[in-house]
């Protein structure tokens, strides 16, 4: 597919000129500061958003990449993790280090449990098994990433159909030799609940596995929550077994993205997080997370909004959005055609409907102004609509609620587009295990998401995604991503 040549311009552009330009690409952006988005953006305000930019901008050009030169570097990231160790409950040998963000966090954590498991038996290492890391469905992509990197295999346990936690038994019955590691969310994205971590503890010490807590979501607004009085199962470094944790910053913690930090129990399991090469003609390089050279701003960041709200305002924002989380919940318990697809525990909520087309429905929402997620079927989870509940969001509460029952009614007795069911019907004369990449794309732009550009993904698009096989998905939508990224 050919694209237009572009080059650097002949003369450089003004700063107003570029300024123009800037306003003119993001026209078609969301607009996160309208507190009518739930997804993506963790929006903290005003005050904070201009602590954080000067903080950031200060930073801007200082490079992490070697703490000896930017001894200032060292001291926020050690701060910010020591304040994120006592956080979740950690003793004086907790460490861990600042990331670009939580799939950062989790590659690091898996490489460390790999590298430790391959440490203590040398049998792992010389057998032709690639280890095993067992994740309930619910877990995050991230660590399925983390093994196609690092050639380790999955084992995916279902989750409880109601809860949406792993049970321990099941994850007991997929433990054999060649396991390694075990993982518990708190919370999960999807549904925003707990994992049993202290049952996984037990079996992560029976068997002498590693056990990550992916507090990436929750891990810093859930210690406010159970402050507040919410009943928040056990998930930190008090629960005996946890080798592990990541929590993101940039999340219910509003520092600039991207801001992770990955904790350890101790020194000598984050040892194996560190990649150190002295075999090349340039300076010994030594790396304790994945990036090299790096930006000093996040880390700047980071550290001035953990100081600007403090206990006291992180506990503030939290007993508001615990309010508004409950309220949602009950207007989805109260409304007769929608279901709640686990209790959360934290400020997410996902809905589903037996009755109502849920993408019509998300699509009626999104066309009055506002940004809710949706997210396909897979297992024992139905296609449904999620939304992240942050300060932003508070005012507007009580509209949404009012706009989503109206839009139940919008699209109550709406039908599927004849290209859903014209995609479909093509798709199921052929065979799409072995369906070439042309005839993919031919799919592809009968669907009308071929080319370049960033087409919308609405209703009719995700229709025919739910219906589609998981392995099918990923391969429609890494050719997707392969147009989405290719000319300018």
């Amino acid at each position: 597919m050919a694209h237009a040549h572009l080059s650097l311009p002949a003369d450089g552009l003004s700063a107003a000129e570029i300024g123009e330009r800037i306003e003119q690409y993001r026209e078609a952006d969301v607009d996160w500061r309208s507190g009518k988005v739930l997804a993506y953006i963790f929006d903290p305000g005003e005050q904070a958003e201009a602590v954080i930019k000067q903080a950031y901008t200060a930073y801007l050009s200082e490079n992490g990449l070697d703490p000896t030169a930017f001894p200032s570097l060292l001291k926020f990231e050690k701060e910010v993790v020591a304040m994120a160790a006592s956080h979740l409950r950690g003793d004086e040998q907790v460490v861990g280090n600042f990331t670009s963000g939580g799939t950062e966090s989790i590659i690091l954590a898996v490489k460390s449990a790999r590298d430790w498991a391959r440490a203590r038996k040398p049998e792992l290492a010389r057998s032709a098994q690639r280890p095993k890391i067992i994740l309930p469905s619910t877990a995050h992509a991230a660590f399925h990433k983390a093994a196609h990197y690092l050639d380790l295999e999955v084992v995916l346990v279902e989750v409880n159909p109601d809860s949406f936690r792993v049970e321990a038994e099941q994850v007991r019955a997929a433990i054999d030799e060649h396991t390694i590691m075990l993982v518990g969310s708190a919370v999960s994205y999807a549904h925003c609940v707990v994992d049993p971590i202290p049952a996984l503890a037990e079996l992560a010490r029976e068997h002498d596995l590693w056990l990550h807590v992916d507090g990436c979501m929750g891990g810093f607004l859930l210690p406010y929550f159970a402050q507040l009085g919410r009943d928040i199962p056990p998930f930190d470094f008090s629960v005996p077994g946890v080798s592990s944790i990541s929590m993101d910053l940039h999340k219910y913690a509003f520092a600039a993205k991207g801001a992770s930090v990955v904790l350890y129990r101790d020194k000598h399991l984050r040892k194996h997080q560190i990649f150190t090469c002295a075999t090349w003609t340039g300076y010994t390089i030594s790396n304790a997370t994945v990036q090299s050279s790096k930006s000093g701003g996040p880390v700047a960041a980071a550290w001035a909004v953990l100081n600007f709200f403090g206990q006291s305002g992180y506990l503030n924002i939290a007993k508001h959005v615990l309010a508004a989380t409950d309220k949602v919940m009950k207007f989805v318990d109260d409304h007769p055609e929608l279901r709640l697809l686990g209790r959360s525990d934290m400020s997410h909520v996902a809905f589903s409907s037996t009755t109502i087309p849920i993408f019509r429905l998300a699509e009626a929402i999104n066309a009055r102004g506002w940004y809710v997620q949706v997210q396909l079927s897979y297992g024992n989870s139905p296609a449904n609509i999620h939304l992240c509940i942050n300060p932003a969001n508070l005012p507007w509460i009580d509209a949404l609620l009012e706009e989503i029952a109206a839009c139940v009614e919008v699209v109550r007795d709406s039908k599927p587009a004849p290209l859903v069911a014209g995609v479909l019907q093509a798709l199921a004369e052929v065979d799409v295990s072995t369906m070439d990449d042309q005839t993919l794309q031919q799919l592809m732009a009968m669907a009308g998401v071929g080319g370049g550009g960033a087409p919308k993904i609405g209703a009719e698009i995700n229709e025919i995604l739910d219906a589609l096989e998981p392995q099918f998905r990923e391969r429609l939508l890494t050719e997707f991503m392969n147009e989405l990224y290719t000319g300018a």
